[in-house]
């Protein structure tokens, strides 16, 4: 199993858009940056991912759950790659990216380092850290 990070504008597609789509899949198209198509391309059902809410909000709000190998993105007439991802569980609370960044533990990380990137890999260790700092999982109902 990997683990990884995906954001997207609450705009774009909520945990909330998310626990309401159709069997709680979501398909994660959109993706428009070449290294992001890549890390796209290495996810594997049953990997794990952290859900990043992006603009004003700027917070790790969630995890989901790889439910397909990557695939050809609906939304693109070119070769960019597409996963199905499904909610498994919410923070007790919000991971902000202030928080995130005031860990010496976490400044390694393609989200501080590569702020604008929309997929990055995460360490295991930063994954479990960044879950801790959210009070650790809510089990969806």
């Amino acid at each position: 199993m990997n683990y990884w990070l995906m954001k997207s504008e609450p705009s774009e597609v909520s945990v909330d858009d998310a626990l309401a789509a159709p069997n709680a899949t979501v398909p994660w198209t959109g993706v428009r940056n070449y290294k992001a198509r890549n890390f796209l391309r290495e996810m594997k059902p049953g990997d794990v991912v952290l859900f990043y809410h992006s603009g004003d909000e700027k917070s790790v709000v969630a995890a989901m759950t790889v439910l397909s190998e990557p695939h050809g993105d609906a939304t693109s007439d070119e070769d960019w790659t597409a996963i199905d991802v499904a909610p498994a569980w919410t923070l007790k609370k919000p991971v902000t990216l202030a928080a995130i960044k005031a860990e010496p533990s976490l400044k390694s990380l393609h989200l501080v380092r590569e702020g604008r990137l929309s997929v990055m890999p995460l360490e295991k260790k930063d994954f479990d850290f960044i879950v801790s700092l959210g009070g650790g999982p809510v089990k969806l109902s």
